[in-house]
């Protein structure tokens, strides 16, 4: 390390070494006093450079070797474990040495053997996996509520095609990338929003079944059924709140998507899904609803 002597308050080194460091050094300096000792320092690289390889010109690493004295010293005695450097111009110059004698000490040659260049492929291909995983869950979803609710079904997989759509564009609009935690959250928002179409239909089937008029059916089958959504996403919606702040990483973007997720679905679900139903039923007088 580099600072003053106490003596003559001139800049100095103080340079400690092994037992073993102290040994060579001593051995290589005791018949050599009054005479100088430079400071070798050796640096490994590698060049790129031009080559002829098969009658073509190729570009290729080559290594190198530089090297340069960083002080030249006179051996006043003997050097053991323990010496210093003195006679130097200046502090910085006493700093700069002793950096790269430290950095000397750390150095190792260093010789490519071989490099290869890894591409995102196996990222790229869990990404496509997922996203094939979300267009399979879409249609089965999309398919059962067709068989299952009919012309109920056809205005859930259109506010469910609405949600998709309207998450995806709240994730481009905050510069989110597609990750699988991401992806996973897209699935399960489609579930959770097909999970409230679920609760309103189920709802609307028992206010008919209770000899409920078709109209009458359909405004308690939603009024009724918002309470039960809003609880089930609102305790979701803190999960999500709690993953975020505590979460690192992947863990933080399943948090945001499932948020958006969650806010987007109760939209499409109880707004999307009415206006359709609406649109439908809204202008005529119905005697049977097809669910």
């Amino acid at each position: 390390m580099s600072g003053f002597d106490d003596q003559s308050n001139s800049p100095k080194i103080d340079i400690t070494l092994d037992s073993e460091g102290g040994n060579l050094m001593h051995h290589a300096t005791r018949n050599e006093v009054g005479r100088n000792m430079g400071v070798l320092f050796i640096d490994y690289f590698t060049e790129t450079q031009q080559v002829m390889e098969g009658g073509k010109l190729v570009e290729k690493e080559v290594s190198k070797v530089d090297r340069k004295i960083i002080n030249l010293a006179t051996i006043r005695s003997a050097l053991g474990v323990r010496f210093q450097i003195t006679g130097l111009e200046s502090p910085k110059e006493a700093n700069d040495v002793a950096l790269l004698l430290r950095a000397g000490s750390l150095a190792a040659p260093m010789v490519f053997v071989e490099e290869r260049t890894i591409g995102p492929s196996l990222g790229a291909e869990n990404i496509e996996m997922g996203v094939k995983s979300v267009k399979l869950g879409l249609l089965l979803v999309v398919f059962f509520m067709l068989v299952y609710y009919k012309v109920f079904g056809i205005a859930a997989n259109i506010a469910l095609g609405m949600n998709i759509v309207i998450l995806v564009a709240l994730m481009s609009m905050l510069g989110a990338t597609l990750t699988l935690p991401g992806i996973a959250g897209i699935v399960l928002t489609v579930g959770m929003a097909v999970d409230a179409n679920v609760l309103i239909f189920s709802r609307i089937k028992e206010e008919l079944a209770n000899g409920v008029p078709p109209q009458s059916a359909i405004h308690s089958g939603f009024e009724r059924a918002f309470t039960t959504i809003l609880d089930a996403n609102v305790t979701t919606l803190i999960v999500a709140f709690i993953l975020f702040a505590i979460g690192t990483g992947p863990v933080k973007g399943f948090a945001v998507t499932l948020s958006l997720g969650i806010l987007t679905s109760m939209f499409t679900a109880i707004v999307g899904t009415r206006a359709i139903v609406n649109l439908i039923y809204g202008n005529r007088t119905a005697t049977k609803l097809w669910i």
